[in-house]
């Protein structure tokens, strides 16, 4: 039991993050984006290495070397799944 709370809360993290990136008009600053986040720069940093490399976003350099975070198509999937199973879970009360 405490795994699956364990799992379920590093989901909506992510969940959280992506939903940050997608609600500021799909691009963000690392910056802002580790405030949102609510995480230590730690746990924050490990979220976005493990997002980056799940290919659910992808950095982006302006032509003034300005970094800024944007969701992938699988990032945008991942949000869309998330959603249903949450309503689900909230449809049968679980």
């Amino acid at each position: 039991m405490v795994k699956m709370n364990k799992k379920r809360d590093r989901l909506e993290v992510i969940y959280d993050i992506l939903k940050t990136i997608s609600e500021n008009h799909n691009s963000i600053k690392p910056t802002p984006l580790l405030r949102y986040s609510n995480l230590s720069s730690n746990s924050f940093a490990e979220y976005f290495r493990d997002l980056k490399s799940k290919s659910l976003i992808k950095e982006i350099v302006d032509q003034k070397g300005s970094k800024y975070i944007t969701l992938t198509d699988k990032g945008f999937k991942y949000l869309a799944k998330y959603q249903l199973i949450k309503g689900f879970i909230n449809e049968f009360e679980l």
